[in-house]
């Protein structure tokens, strides 16, 4: 029956915190597809924005990166168990990134209020301080919760951005340096970069190195090469057989693309990476 599809491969794996499966991981990544596109639309024709001269531009992604990191550790409170009930499931995908947009459509609307009124010279503003202080506060509480169940691991917090930084200076020096990518300087690249290298950081890290925890990778591709290979390491390669056609298909298209629709583009595609990444250093250092 339908409704027991629905359970079996959507219902159930975040109810018991199961693994992805093929069936949601393909649902999940058409959606964000969609979203993508639908979000463009509206946001390009609406003259709510157009009016005070926002356009989807590199400030407006750079702004919103702190609601990436918001994501990140906003899904750690439901590891931690601190939220009990049905309303923890808000904070699972997908329904997290529901959560995290209207709140980010919210604070671009109330930024957008104080700008018409004189408050602010720029809708950026208020809306870029918004999100770094309410990921700071949700960092805090985490932080709160660690220090209460004797667990904040500064070591890890640390070594993993030092294996992502590592990692991201690597892969730029080749590509800008051995092909030439000249274009790899943008920091939205850079950034695209480090997203994903920090992932492929924490993942491994997690299940090879951590020293208590015994974490598991949750993604079908990624969890499949890691049982193929028998290391979790296999991320890295993984990344890099993405990210160098992928860099290079995106400014082959940023030349005839619509800017805007191509910004949300590489935004969606730093929101898969950066923000499971920090999801999982999170996790670890608070081991949960």
């Amino acid at each position: 029956m339908i409704s027991d599809f629905i359970y079996k491969y959507y219902i159930d794996p975040i109810r018991l915190g199961q693994s992805y499966n093929i069936v949601d991981t393909v649902s999940y990544a058409i959606i964000l597809v969609i979203a993508v596109y639908l979000l463009y639309r509206w946001m390009s024709q609406s003259t709510w924005l157009s009016d005070i001269g926002f356009t989807i531009d590199s400030r407006f992604i750079i702004a919103t990166l702190p609601y990436v990191i918001l994501g990140g550790v906003l899904r750690v409170v439901q590891d931690t168990g601190m939220i009990t009930g049905d309303f923890q499931f808000l904070l699972v995908t997908p329904l997290i990134y529901f959560v995290l947009f209207f709140f980010t459509i919210t604070m671009l609307f109330l930024s957008r209020s104080l700008t018409l009124k004189g408050f602010t010279k720029d809708i950026l503003t208020f809306y870029a301080i918004a999100g770094i202080m309410s990921a700071f506060v949700v960092s805090l509480v985490l932080f709160a919760w660690g220090i209460n169940h004797a667990h904040v691991d500064l070591f890890i917090l640390g070594i993993i951005p030092f294996m992502a930084i590592i990692a991201t200076l690597l892969v730029w020096a080749c590509m800008r340096y051995l092909l030439g990518w000249k274009y790899v300087t943008n920091p939205l690249y850079l950034t695209l970069l480090f997203g994903q290298l920090l992932d492929a950081s924490a993942t491994s890290y997690g299940i090879e190195l951590h020293p208590s925890v015994q974490y598991i990778e949750q993604h079908v591709v990624g969890s499949g090469l890691i049982e193929l290979t028998h290391t979790a390491f296999v991320m890295f390669p993984l990344k890099l057989v993405v990210l160098f056609p992928a860099i290079y298909i995106m400014e082959l298209y940023r030349k005839e693309a619509n800017p805007a629709f191509w910004h949300l583009v590489l935004l969606a595609m730093i929101v898969v990476g950066l923000a499971p990444g920090i999801r999982d250093m999170t996790r670890m250092v608070l081991y949960v």
